[in-house]
């Protein structure tokens, strides 16, 4: 079973998406392996965005991210990086497909309401970061 990471973050946490989100991927046969609240701390907001850093909205990243409560999921499944992704929907939302989660709650790039994994190998850093205690079962 391929499994990624989804966060669902702090604006759809704050909003009460959180039923409502996880429903987009459950409708699309995908599992919940794992699911916890968490504050982010800089420490892990700085590490799951490593990539950006030097970019002129990698703190803007971190502010987000650490700005409250966030609901943090491993999804498993059938080419569930893939799935995931287009179940989420474009990070601008005014081109995001309107049945995707973007497409009906977001309405900005950046306070976009989830992430999810781009390929296999992050999916695979990204729940080592947030879910260490699985990367040993």
């Amino acid at each position: 079973m391929e499994k990624t990471l989804v966060l669902i973050k702090p604006d759809g946490v704050e909003r009460g998406l959180i039923g409502s989100i996880i429903s987009f991927y459950e409708r699309k046969s995908l599992k919940i392996v794992a699911l916890k609240m968490v504050q982010a701390d800089r420490k892990i907001a700085e590490e799951h965005y490593s990539e950006h850093l030097g970019r002129s909205y990698f703190e803007e990243l971190i502010q987000y991210i650490t700005e409250g409560r966030l609901c943090a999921l491993v999804v498993g499944g059938e080419d569930a990086v893939a799935v995931v992704r287009n179940v989420n929907g474009n990070k601008d939302p005014k081109v995001a497909d309107m049945g995707s989660i973007r497409g009906m709650y977001a309405d900005d790039k950046t306070r976009n309401l989830v992430h999810a994994s781009d390929s296999i190998e992050h999916a695979e850093r990204e729940i080592s970061l947030w879910f260490p205690e699985l990367m040993n079962k």
